[in-house]
């Protein structure tokens, strides 16, 4: 049986030397590093620990917090090693898989996140039902609305053509194209412009979203992101921020109305990551108020 260790600090300012001593101590023969913040994914030093491992083998963390991004992560790791034959040790918690103790306490783990991941998934339809209440209708936003359609028509007649147009109202060239096509309108003569109903506010929201395979035989993250961004958040002009958030603007009447469009969203994101057989976290904030859903 080999010790192979693992340490993670988040940023360059800061050294691996505590974790990597208490390492050494416990016994570690090898030693595998990362320096990435826990929310990403792509963390080389973790793939190549454990594409490293024998079976027999134990991983060992200075703690829990090293390893998973979230709680249904770090369950999700250590039942991997589980099935490699691989043991998991942290030290600070005192926790080790090969003993009786140990399995017992990821048992209560993965228990607790299942729990999690259930209160979400309440919440979620505590919020559309809410919404269905109040008179909201579930189903996706049109990229192109008709105020959005009324303009381009105005700028196709000013001399734009489609792709032109599509990049100065932010919405996607074939997406203008189909909605022209709907309407069946000549461009040459658009109709007169129809006025927006007034909107009193834009919401800027941050949303953080994490998106997991439910097991390791499934491969669907990467198409539910890839649906999620273009039909959940496209919509909203969602912009990538630095720490991997999402920063999305929402127009609305009032914080009925707010709530009702982010309870949707969240709704839909839950229903396009289980249609690719993943489950989703996600949390929406306004910057600068203590308001979150």
């Amino acid at each position: 049986m080999a010790l192979i260790g693992y340490a993670r600090v988040s940023t360059l300012e800061q050294d691996t030397a505590l974790q990597t001593d208490a390492l050494r101590e416990a016994g570690c023969k090898r030693i595998f590093e990362d320096t990435s913040s826990g929310a990403k994914v792509d963390r080389p030093g973790l793939t190549d620990a454990i594409a490293y491992l024998r079976d027999g083998d134990v991983l060992v963390v200075w703690r829990l917090d090293r390893l998973g991004r979230s709680l249904g992560h770090l369950i999700e790791v250590i039942r991997a090693l589980e099935e490699q034959g691989v043991g998991f040790r942290s030290l600070t918690e005192n926790i080790d898989t090969t003993t009786p103790g140990g399995k017992l306490i990821f048992h209560l783990f993965g228990a607790l996140s299942q729990f999690e991941r259930d209160l979400i998934r309440e919440r979620t339809k505590a919020g559309l039902a809410a919404a269905a209440a109040r008179g909201r209708k579930g189903g996706r936003k049109p990229v192109v609305t008709d105020e959005k359609l009324q303009r381009a028509k105005d700028l196709l007649t000013s001399g734009l053509n489609v792709r032109e147009a599509a990049t100065r109202l932010k919405i996607g060239k074939t997406a203008l194209y189909d909605a022209l096509k709907q309407a069946a309108t000549p461009q040459t003569a658009p109709a007169p412009a129809t006025p927006a109903a007034p909107i009193e506010d834009i919401a800027t929201i941050h949303l953080t979203l994490r998106i997991q395979n439910n097991n390791k035989f499934v491969r669907g993250k990467k198409r539910a992101i890839d649906k999620i961004e273009t039909w959940c958040l496209a919509p909203y002009e969602a912009q990538r921020l630095p720490n991997g958030d999402y920063e999305l603007k929402l127009a609305y009447k009032d914080d009925a109305d707010l709530d009702d469009q982010l309870y949707e969203l969240l709704g839909e994101i839950a229903s396009d990551a289980d249609d690719y057989g993943c489950f989703s976290e996600s949390e929406a904030r306004m910057p600068g108020t203590n308001k979150s859903w």
